[in-house]
């Protein structure tokens, strides 16, 4: 099991939740989450070599590995955008560690496989990222936050607030930004997500420019499984939405506690 101590803010009282962010940010992106939810103790990690987080070598298995030995189990996973990749692999791999899953805006799959009539990413806009780090690492960030908030009829707002909170936390390393673009790339969960067994709530922004709504008709759906879709957001729907977000995360957690205690 990974050594490498990851920073983990833990923030309230009750059932654990673990929170992981997405690609060119850090988990200040969440700090509206526990006033809202005071019923819970959240842990809000920075993936590895972002924010306060150390890099770790390798991939997706080996950041998920080093999240593991730094959060409580089992707990409440919920994971944003490559923080939901993330967390749909942690519940697959690790059951017994994951009560419970919400992925927002977040693809099994990132990117578009067009052989196989799979909505994503296009490979191109990927390989432009990844040039372009190698430029200029603020303003790629700066693009990448643009796309996210793309389509919110609230993005000027939405981008101005991820970038405060993004701001307030030390950048991402350029090494960390390559493996998670990697991952974004070539990390494909097709195959496994109907295996996941605990109740799986997905929030989909039907306005997201990087998770096209297509993908959602794609997706396993199971008895486990419920999907919500926000009409007017965009990829950041709890920031955009977060009244709206915050309620259906509740209303899914207070239908699942007496099942999945």
């Amino acid at each position: 099991m990974s050594q490498t101590k990851l920073h983990v803010k833990s923030v309230g009282q009750g059932i654990d939740v673990v929170v992981l962010h997405g690609w060119g940010v850090n988990s200040a992106v969440f700090n509206a989450l526990p006033d809202m939810l005071p019923e819970y103790r959240f842990h809000f990690v920075d993936l590895p070599g972002f924010g306060d987080s150390p890099i770790v070598n390798g991939e997706i298995d080996d950041w998920l590995a080093a999240i593991i030995a730094n959060v409580p189990q089992p707990a409440i996973w919920i994971g944003w955008s490559l923080g939901g990749l993330i967390a749909s692999l942690a519940a697959i791999k690790y059951p017994q560690h994951v009560r419970r899953l919400c992925t927002i805006a977040s693809s099994p799959c990132f990117m578009a496989r067009e052989e196989e009539s799979w909505p994503g990413i296009s490979p191109s806009v990927l390989e432009q990222f990844a040039s372009q780090l190698q430029l200029d690492l603020n303003k790629t960030i700066e693009r990448f936050l643009a796309i996210q908030a793309m389509g919110s009829q609230t993005a000027k707002g939405d981008i101005k607030q991820l970038r405060e909170w993004v701001l307030a936390k030390p950048q991402a390393k350029f090494d960390a930004l390559e493996q998670g673009l990697a991952m974004l790339a070539n990390v494909d969960l097709r195959g496994q997500v109907s295996t996941i067994k605990q109740p799986w709530l997905r929030i989909w922004g039907k306005l997201d420019g990087l998770v096209p709504r297509k993908v959602i008709k794609l997706m396993p759906v199971m008895e486990n499984t419920q999907d919500t879709i926000l009409v007017k957001a965009s990829h950041a729907p709890f920031i955009s939405h977060t009244d709206e977000f915050v309620t259906c995360v509740q209303e899914w957690l207070k239908s699942t506690t007496n099942q999945h205690s």
